[in-house]
């Protein structure tokens, strides 16, 4: 699913227009986007937590050369998953491989 096919799908079960839907699909993006880079975490319950971790600099080599690289500390986004996706994501393969 891309972005215009999960706006169709919020414009349906909200009935609301594409265009409502668009803006209220961007307007939450940007929300997660801000708080995250602030260092908040984003919180949705059963469908998981958006967060900014740390992570420390680190040794790896280029492939090409197998030469050794130094790899400088980072700040990422991480998402972990809610309980209900979880389950809802574990059910539909229980019910694809019987």
């Amino acid at each position: 699913m891309n972005k215009a096919e999960l706006v169709e799908a919020m414009a349906a079960g909200a009935d609301l227009s594409k265009a409502a839907a668009a803006k209220a699909l961007d307007a939450a993006l940007e929300s997660i986007v801000k708080a995250v880079a602030a260092g908040d975490t984003v919180s949705l319950i059963g469908f998981g937590s958006f967060k900014s971790s740390k992570r420390a600099a680190r040794v790896g080599r280029n492939p090409q050369t197998g030469k050794e690289i130094k790899i400088a500390a980072t700040t990422v986004a991480r998402f972990t998953v809610g309980a209900k996706f979880k389950d809802a994501v574990a059910a539909k393969k229980a019910a694809k491989k019987k």
